[in-house]
């Protein structure tokens, strides 16, 4: 769609425009200086542009924003545009009232505002797409537990380097943990420590970067900050022993009458190395049993393309279907998928006699083992779901087989482990 297009704007106008590789922005005819901006990601907001200090061709041009299409409709955007406009034309300049309150702004203030406008991927292939329903969430409570109570009294503009390795310090102290009750079986644990105190800067580094690009603030100050940025290296795998240790595990938890979903997802996590959701909210059309794989439809990357050992294969063909359920391990009740990982997990590997593990350490063991028996790293990444290797096969059509190979192979040491075999039973090497 032209840029300089002038039309009359209407919602359903406004709802059939689509994003472009530059935003763009469709102009009122009915008001003069009225548009929608459509950006990249494909949000579509209401702006005004007029010239300040009362008009004439010298004067320079202001754009202001005036409100989200969807928070306001069409009639209500035309309307507040037509104050605004109005107050121009008399010698006031709404952007700079709007800058001067902004150096006025609070640190929680700007919090809300980047919940509201900001959280957008600002970098890699997705750049410009909206956050991960569940990441803004992790995301924007980080702001608000860590960043919120040490400086959000703060004004955005009165923030310096040193407030901000203060900052880092005091979330690595524990100076703003907590354990809040919020009613029945609901509650808020906020812990400090090394590592929220790197997600917390990152997640305030990103905010930053937002308020830079608004014109908030004049640069991101948290990039001059000398803190430790990066995240120690997590090397923590299971050895073959203690998968053994952890199938005998859940071998003799479900003799018990242990919940068999928990299991069989914890089975899963170690013969696919899919993320803990990825299994845990696995639904069955995702599970192409001809090409032997699965075809996650989101992932943390996206869609997804992950092979399966025929061990993995074998454990879902096992598993009956529920009547009125497409997940592949419903919840008791209601709607949503299996939940009760949070709560066996610990059982299961306080049975197995396993400290400093997690699922995600699985994941850790499916990477380890696949390199370490010689498997290439494009095999592995394969195995794995990496952004990188998942692009690749959706757009070089890349062939399966390789990757199916690998991970069969990979999946036979996990499944002879978890069943307290030392080593997969002999015989002819998987094709």
């Amino acid at each position: 769609m032209a840029i300089s297009q002038s039309v009359v704007l209407t919602k359903r106008l406004i709802e059939a425009a689509k994003p472009e590789a530059k935003r763009y922005e469709i102009w009122d005819s009915d008001v003069t200086g009225f548009g929608i901006r459509v950006g990249v990601s494909g949000s579509k907001t209401f702006v005004i542009r007029y010239r300040a200090e009362g008009g004439g061709r010298e004067a320079p041009r202001r754009y202001v924003t005036v409100g989200r299409f969807g928070a306001l409709t069409v009639e209500q955007g035309r309307k507040k545009a037509k104050e605004l406009l109005a107050a121009a034309t008399i010698g006031d300049d709404p952007a700079a009232e709007r800058k001067a309150k902004r150096l006025e702004m609070k640190m929680s203030a700007l919090v809300d505002l980047y919940e509201a406008e900001g959280c957008f991927i600002q970098r890699g292939k997705r750049m410009g797409e909206p956050m991960k329903a569940r990441s803004k969430q992790y995301l924007v409570a980080r702001l608000r537990h860590h960043v919120v109570p040490l400086l959000g009294h703060m004004k955005v503009t009165e923030v310096k380097v040193g407030h901000i390795e203060r900052f880092f310090a005091d979330v690595t102290n524990g100076k703003s943990a907590n354990d809040v009750k919020l009613g029945h079986r609901r509650r808020v644990i906020v812990r400090g420590g090394p590592g929220a105190a790197r997600k917390a800067f990152r997640d305030l580094s990103a905010m930053f970067s937002f308020a830079e690009r608004r014109g908030i603030i004049p640069s991101n100050l948290c990039h001059k900050a000398v803190v430790q940025k990066t995240d120690g290296a997590n090397e923590r795998y299971l050895t073959l022993k203690e998968l053994g240790q952890l199938g005998a595990a859940c071998d003799a938890l479900e003799a018990e009458g242990t919940n068999v979903k928990a299991l069989n997802i914890t089975r899963l996590w170690v013969l696919t190395g899919c993320r803990r959701d990825e299994i845990a909210g696995l639904k069955w059309h995702e599970v192409d049993f001809d090409r032997g794989v699965l075809a996650l439809d989101d992932s943390k990357t996206g869609r997804s393309i992950r092979p399966l050992a025929t061990a993995a294969i074998v454990l879902l063909k096992a598993i009956e279907r529920e009547d009125g359920s497409n997940f592949v391990f419903p919840a008791a009740t209601g709607e949503k998928h299996f939940q009760g990982t949070k709560v066996l997990w610990p059982k299961i590997v306080k049975r197995a006699g396993l400290v400093g593990v997690t699922p995600h350490t699985l994941r850790h063991t499916m990477g380890a083992m696949s390199t370490s028996s010689g498997e290439a790293l494009a095999l592995t990444g394969a195995i794995l779901g990496h952004v990188n290797l998942r692009s690749t096969m959706r757009y070089a059509h890349v062939q399966l087989d390789p990757s199916l190979k690998a991970a069969n192979r990979v999946g036979k040491k996990l499944a002879a482990a978890l069943a307290g075999q030392s080593s997969p039973a002999k015989g002819k090497r998987a094709a």
